[in-house]
């Protein structure tokens, strides 16, 4: 076939109009909120439209910590390794943190439905930093992360105003 396909269903409404004509009010006569100087329906209190664009930000925003969470717990696992192989000296205590950061990391963001997860998250990476004293990585993974969370905390701001 060469062009576009016809719907046959898109023309046939009850009286072989299309289904924009069959519809009540779409026969020529103007629905309320498309008449001039009348007040359209807003998607927030205030009669303010979405900033953002987004159907639902505040679960956009709510996925953009648990994967930035989850990618986080997913890097500490994984640095364990690389870790003792080209650090050196990586104590059992700082492994123990690692595993334990990660693992808050992973409830933190699974928990990102309550209010209070946006500070648990912040009180994560300040811990991440701390852990830097047991081995000068986990500071430089602490740093990175903290960066990626504040890049997050932005965008939520922006997003939800």
């Amino acid at each position: 076939m060469t062009g576009p396909e016809r719907n046959s269903r898109a023309t046939d409404g009850p009286s072989g109009a299309s289904p924009d004509q069959a519809r009540p009010g779409a026969s020529g006569e103007a629905h309320v909120a498309d008449q001039p100087g009348e007040a359209q329906p807003a998607d927030q209190p205030g009669g303010q439209p979405r900033r953002s664009g987004l159907r639902d930000p505040q679960r956009a925003v709510r996925g953009l910590g648990a994967g930035t969470l989850g990618l986080e717990a997913l890097v500490l696992l994984l640095a364990i390794q690389p870790i003792r192989v080209v650090g050196g000296d990586l104590s059992g205590a700082a492994i123990g943190a690692v595993v334990a950061l990660a693992v808050a990391a992973i409830l933190v963001a699974g928990m990102m439905r309550r209010p209070w997860a946006w500070h648990a998250g912040t009180v994560l990476q300040g811990l991440l930093l701390l852990a830097g004293l047991l081995h000068w990585s986990l500071f430089a993974l602490g740093v990175i992360f903290a960066l990626v969370w504040a890049y997050a905390v932005h965008v939520r701001r922006v997003i939800l105003g």
